[in-house]
């Protein structure tokens, strides 16, 4: 299986067993609902085992379809796969937990996730599924003026429900995303069972270093998500064609040198850092490419000309795109 490789070491949570976090994923954020059932089959057929899905991105029940085909057709046994979801931001009250991820459950037709997340920092008033599903940002999306409805929930309420969850066997692992280091020792302070994974942004524009050498000494293995930069946000305004770090030429240099693609060597970043990623793509040709990276190693050099590009160029960010998109100013980095 060429995806595991180079495995991303995961602390094993109560018992479960140590698994290998496959260093590279499938991203499955804003893979249409048509395609990315076929989509999922074929990543699993030619190799990978690692999925990343959530509640949010309002395909889980197709991307189930697509593992489901993937099981009985033979092309991996369910303890290959490492299949990600997450929490949405209206099911934080602790209530609301389990009822969320036995819903992602039945959609994915699986009986466990090997990772639930914390897709936010942010508590949001509860939608029932009757009403929306996924519920998305807005408490009333056809109100006069929508916003979003934050609600106050402590943290530390939701993960002691994310605890639960693991007990009863439906998670192997739990996590968060989008936690900077003050959140993510606060956690670490209270918790029964620690986080496994952080899942946050994280490419050349914006490395992290300080988080990513916090969480290796936490033990709190790091998920890249966006690791290609800019590509998944210049559709939605939330970045320019110039951000691209497909076309810079510190990128394009490298991989003339290493003959491989502008992607792949910003993959191959990624992983050799220590970092899992998880491109995003819905072209069945850059499956395969994207998990490519094996044969691939850059030098000590061009390692550190790719991490001196950092900007702190953060395009996934609350405190910018909850104000436009909205309605409602909401920030949780300073």
């Amino acid at each position: 299986m060429n995806d595991s490789t180079i495995p991303v070491s995961v602390p094993a949570a109560f018992g479960c067993g140590d698994q290998p976090l496959p260093a590279v994923g499938l991203g499955l954020w804003k893979i249409e609902r048509a395609s990315v059932g076929s989509l999922v089959t074929e990543a699993i057929r030619v190799g990978y085992r690692h999925l990343d899905s959530a509640c949010d991105y309002g395909n889980e029940a197709d991307v189930g379809a697509g593992i489901h085909k993937a099981l009985t057709t033979g092309l991996c046994r369910r303890e290959d796969l490492w299949v990600t979801s997450k929490l949405w931001n209206t099911f934080h009250d602790p209530q609301h937990v389990r009822p969320a991820l036995e819903q992602t459950l039945r959609d994915l037709r699986l009986d466990y996730v090997d990772l639930y997340l914390v897709h936010f920092p942010i508590a949001l008033a509860y939608v029932p599924f009757d009403v929306r599903y996924p519920p998305g940002w807005f408490f009333d999306p056809d109100a006069e003026s929508p916003e979003m409805r934050p609600v106050r929930i402590p943290l530390a309420d939701t993960w002691q429900a994310m605890e639960r969850v693991v007990d009863a066997g439906l998670v192997r692992r739990i996590g968060v995303c989008n936690y900077g280091v003050a959140l993510l020792r606060e956690l670490l302070a209270a918790c029964r069972i620690p986080p496994a994974v952080l899942q946050v942004e994280m490419h050349p524009l914006l490395t992290q270093e300080k988080l990513l050498q916090f969480c290796r000494q936490a033990k709190i293995a790091v998920t890249a998500f966006s690791p290609l930069g800019a590509p998944s946000y210049v559709p939605l305004g939330m970045a320019r064609e110039a951000d691209s770090l497909l076309t810079h030429p510190t990128i394009m240099e490298i991989a003339a040198a290493v003959s491989h693609t502008p992607a792949q060597v910003l993959l191959r970043w990624g992983v050799q850092r220590g970092t899992a990623v998880i491109p995003k793509t819905s072209r069945r040709e850059r499956l395969a490419e994207n998990l490519d990276l094996f044969g691939l190693s850059l030098s000590g050099e061009q390692m550190a000309a790719i991490s001196s590009l950092d900007a702190h160029r953060r395009f996934n960010d609350p405190g910018v795109f909850c104000e436009q998109a909205f309605n409602t100013f909401f920030p949780i980095y300073e």
